[in-house]
């Protein structure tokens, strides 16, 4: 009998993900997976029924999961929900187990296993299955459209026969994933761009995507590329540092 991998439309609010696209469904029938969706599982995702050619259907989520052996999703499972899978049944997707405990004891007491996808190491060897990095980079790129749509001016210079308009000046607290893609996105956009991190590694990165990196003289570098926690002392030097800088000029705005 071949493994049944199993998606759901997702039903939390406002979720337009899915977590099976028609490619990746396609490759796991061909390598002799049944795959097995709810209908319309992609259809907020922008992806029809009809985009689905090698996979069966079921009507309603209880039908996938009581026949899965694999469930493949992106908003954690309800606890209503885990108690319709197979015993010995795989869930994959995000878990939120440190805010969902009561969906992890039923997983646990139903003998599921389940990988969390937010949990995943983010080392090289594991990059494709980096969850985090692909939704943050999103994120980044999605918060500078939200707020150029919000504000209430232009982002780039603008010559009119009325005369120049100034670019906007646009700060970005934080330079990680999400952040480089927002810098990145707001210089596309023509915005005049600064950005800070409380770790030092992060100045060339912010320059080299043309952004001024604000300097408050606090460095938190910890391991792994991570920042350790701020000491109460660094975070008034941090926010002193900050209110010089815009003292000469650098509004921040």
């Amino acid at each position: 009998m071949p493994v049944t991998i199993g998606a759901l439309r997702e039903s939390a609010p406002q979720e337009t993900r899915v977590s099976l696209s028609p490619e990746v469904a396609d490759k796991l029938t061909q390598s002799g997976a049944r795959v097995l969706l709810e209908r319309d599982a992609g259809t907020r995702a922008q992806f029809p029924d009809s985009a689905y050619k090698s996979v069966a259907w079921a009507d309603n989520a209880a039908a996938v999961l009581a026949q899965s052996d694999i469930v493949l999703t992106v908003q954690p499972l309800t606890v209503e929900q885990i108690g319709q899978l197979k015993s010995g049944a795989v869930v994959i997707g995000y878990m939120q187990p440190y805010a969902k405990r009561n969906e992890v004891k039923a997983l646990q007491s139903r003998g599921v296993t389940s990988f969390a996808m937010e949990f995943v190491p983010r080392i090289s060897r594991a990059q494709s299955m980096d969850a985090l990095s692909s939704q943050a980079s999103l994120a980044g790129y999605k918060a500078v459209l939200i707020a150029a749509d919000n504000l209430q001016k232009f982002l780039p210079m603008l010559t009119t026969a009325a005369g120049t308009i100034r670019p906007s000046q646009v700060l970005i607290i934080g330079v990680g994933v999400a952040g480089l893609q927002a810098i990145a996105t707001a210089k596309r956009l023509g915005a005049v761009v600064e950005a800070y991190d409380v770790r030092s590694a992060t100045r060339e990165q912010v320059k080299s995507l043309g952004a001024k990196f604000v300097d408050t003289g606090v460095s938190a570098d910890g391991t792994g590329g991570y920042a350790r926690e701020l000491t109460d002392e660094e975070l008034d030097d941090a926010a002193g540092g900050y209110c010089v800088a815009m003292d000469e000029g650098n509004t921040g705005q």
